[in-house]
């Protein structure tokens, strides 16, 4: 927002960047929910056209926009049916830890993809910057979605993984879910959370990546 307001040329070179890796990390994200979904026997997403590449289906733009101004976003809810799953419980767990672990898994691809053509000279610093972009926002994606408040995945798989009476208590917060993260946000507290964690998962990554590069 800082370089809308000040220096829009500056802000829309990062615009340029930012968008291809917000739709490959929101892309990412949507598409494993759906994918194991639909393996585990429910194919509400394959009929609302959610299994797919295409990152069009599962943008919301709000939460697009969101997330370019602010650093946090959201994408539309894979539709999901626990009743067509053998075991709703624990099929509904892997359905919503799905989306977060495929952002961790992209983010460190795409980590080590920059770090070795980054040591190679190959590459453009406009298409590194890029690439650090796709790393960055799959990792705050899956972060951010790991936040146990509906209607974001923590909020989802932690009642499966809880006592029934704590996940009763947790899903009570469902309606008021949004909510409390515009208040986490405009208070100033997703930062607080996030940026730690992220700082700690980033220096992980970063270290396991240069073992392999």
């Amino acid at each position: 927002m800082t370089d809308l307001l000040g220096d829009p040329a500056a802000f829309l070179q990062r615009l340029v960047l930012q968008v291809p890796a917000l739709l490959i990390a929101v892309t990412v994200h949507e598409l494993a929910h759906a994918l194991v979904a639909d393996r585990l026997g429910d194919p509400t997403a394959r009929s609302m056209g959610r299994l797919t590449l295409n990152p069009l289906p599962h943008i919301d733009a709000f939460g697009a926009l969101a997330f370019v101004l602010a650093g946090f976003g959201w994408a539309k809810p894979v539709p999901v049916n626990a009743q067509n799953f053998r075991s709703p419980r624990s099929d509904m767990t892997k359905v919503a830890a799905a989306g977060p672990i495929a952002n961790f898994l992209a983010a460190f691809a795409a980590l080590v993809l920059l770090l070795a053509l980054k040591s190679a000279g190959i590459l453009p610093e406009a298409a590194l910057r890029a690439l650090s972009y796709v790393y960055t926002f799959n990792l705050v994606l899956g972060i951010f979605n790991l936040i146990p408040v509906p209607p974001l995945d923590g909020g989802h798989f932690l009642p499966y993984l809880l006592p029934r009476g704590a996940a009763a208590a947790l899903h009570g917060l469902e309606r008021y879910g949004m909510l409390i993260l515009l208040v986490l946000v405009f208070t100033g507290m997703i930062q607080r959370i996030l940026g730690p964690v992220f700082l700690w998962a980033s220096r992980v990554m970063i270290s396991l990546a240069r073992l392999i590069v």
